[in-house]
């Protein structure tokens, strides 16, 4: 279950990133580069499909040091002249190079790279999610039967509960008809010693007049 929530997310997610990272690199391919823009230590890349010369200054009568590779990660650390641009290359090299083959745009192996660093995150934390699966099975089981034991102890609660109450109705009708058998006997004795009062005054009386 949790497997198909997840695989989805992920694959929603790197879409999301291809998308937006394909959106970046149209509007920075088409966004030309200004000399305004290009400031000191500014980080930029050689274009992709072709090598270029490296001068020791800015011009092609200069000295030739060496090439650079497309797609090159390169930082810029002069304002353009005459065409040129001073750099620092991946060999930590100061070198001119033409600045029309300066782009904002990263190369296709800095995109790869890229790519795949952003793959290994997203695998890793799968496979983290993933390894925390069997955990998350057995607290859902352990709370599943917790669940179940609170069930059965209300259960038998309530149960206890109505047996009490069954019990206290019983005991109320039995002082009930306790009360109303001693109230019963009392008013009997009352009415028989009223009688035996009443017959043993009467006599009484009888004598005495025969006194």
């Amino acid at each position: 279950m949790l497997k198909r929530i997840i695989l989805p997310s992920v694959f929603t997610l790197m879409s999301h990133f291809s998308a937006a990272q394909d959106t970046e690199q149209l509007q920075l391919a088409t966004a030309p580069v200004t000399a305004d823009e290009q400031t000191t230590d500014d980080l930029r890349f050689i274009v992709d499909n072709l090598f270029i010369y490296a001068h020791s200054g800015p011009g092609k009568n200069y000295r030739i040091l060496g090439s650079i590779d497309a797609g090159t990660q390169i930082r810029i650390i002069a304002q353009p002249q005459n065409g040129y641009i001073q750099i620092i290359d991946d060999k930590e090299r100061e070198v001119w190079v033409e600045e029309k083959f300066i782009s904002t745009q990263a190369g296709l192996k800095q995109q790869l790279t890229a790519a795949n660093e952003m793959l290994v995150t997203l695998q890793n934390e799968l496979d983290n999610t993933l390894g925390q699966l069997p955990q998350l099975q057995q607290s859902n089981d352990d709370l599943q039967g917790e669940n179940t034991l609170l069930q059965n102890s209300i259960a038998d609660l309530q149960s206890q509960l109505a047996t009490q109450r069954e019990e206290s109705d019983v005991k109320k009708q039995e002082e009930q008809h306790k009360l109303l058998a001693y109230g019963g006997g009392i008013a009997f004795a009352g009415l028989f010693l009223g009688i035996i009062l009443t017959i043993f005054l009467s006599r009484r009386k009888r004598y005495d007049g025969w006194a």
